[in-house]
């Protein structure tokens, strides 16, 4: 077996750790949102500039809103309209966290 470390072995060691598997967690839908933008936006073969054109703005504001490191939250209304150009809709749903109580 190879032990050189990979990406998902560290990822499986550092999720054990409850801090880091917190945060990961609650970064998780804003990253798997962000991906399935840039997802959308390349099965239409579109560039981050032509995107930036169809939405009126600058390729920086589209590079900025598909990055998940950005500390800028998008408006939904933000992410309605790239979707909307796609030819998709936004659904936004809650789900109850388990670990939480009221």
């Amino acid at each position: 077996m190879n032990k050189r470390p990979t990406i998902e072995r560290f990822r499986k060691k550092a999720l054990k750790n409850p801090d880091v598997k917190a945060e990961y967690d609650a970064l998780s839908a804003a990253f798997e949102m962000k991906r399935q933008m840039i997802t959308m936006r390349k099965k239409a073969g579109l560039t981050q500039e032509q995107m930036a054109e169809l939405l009126g703005t600058k390729k920086s504001n589209i590079s900025r809103l598909e990055n998940i490191s950005s500390a800028i939250s998008p408006r939904l209304a933000t992410v309605e309209d790239y979707a909307r150009v796609l030819g998709y809709s936004v659904k936004v749903a809650f789900e109850p966290e388990t670990t939480k109580s009221i």
